[in-house]
């Protein structure tokens, strides 16, 4: 009975040992992305390398692409804004795999939310998925290049997988209609062990 009760035993610790290891190599081996940054043609170019340096601190593989127009579907006339859905159902369909487009301008962008047909945002990214938009239109001018930077990694984010998340503190909260950047500090542990999976590096 003893013998029996230890090859059971020692038979449990080799499964869980290798399915360990599998899940280990599969954190591993997933492929690093790059990460392309894609100005539309009213960004200001000086703006991008800021933007770029700021990511490369967490996460090296960053390009700067040449600027763009809006995709002509994007744009909504009734209110003079551009369809955040739009814009990346366009980058998406321009990028390969392995490559994430990030949209960035100055306009006004927005989505539909709810019951509600056109509702201004900041952001819009598909989750997991190749393409993401930010804009600064909506954010404190004294403060524009901190608070769009938080609006770009936060759009990132969520086409790495991560959803919102409740810290206050944390970059992937939701903004539920208003611009909480200023109380935001970082990813939270939890989005940054996530993170860290997709080959982000955190001090």
């Amino acid at each position: 009975m003893k013998v029996f009760l230890l090859n059971s035993f020692f038979a449990i610790l080799f499964l869980v040992s290798c399915k360990e290891n599998q899940e280990s190599k599969v954190v591993e081996t997933s492929e690093k992305v790059v990460l392309q940054l894609q100005p539309f043609k009213d960004m200001k170019i000086d703006e991008l390398g800021h933007i770029a340096s700021q990511i490369r601190e967490i996460y090296p593989n960053v390009e700067i692409l040449p600027a763009i127009d809006f995709p002509e579907n994007s744009y909504y006339q009734p209110r003079n804004r551009y369809r955040a859905d739009s814009i990346i159902k366009f980058l998406s369909s321009q990028t390969k795999n392995n490559f994430i487009k990030v949209g960035l301008t100055t306009k006004d962008i927005s989505a539909t939310k709810g019951n509600v047909k056109d509702f201004g945002i900041m952001g819009l990214g598909y989750r997991p998925g190749k393409a993401c938009v930010a804009s600064s239109f909506r954010l404190n001018a004294l403060k524009r290049k901190e608070q769009f930077y938080k609006i770009i990694i936060h759009e990132i984010g969520h086409t790495q997988g991560l959803k919102h998340c409740p810290e206050k503190t944390c970059f992937m909260r939701d903004a539920e209609g208003g611009n909480p950047t200023d109380e935001e500090t970082d990813f939270c542990r939890k989005c940054k062990n996530y993170l860290e999976t997709k080959h982000w590096k955190f001090i």
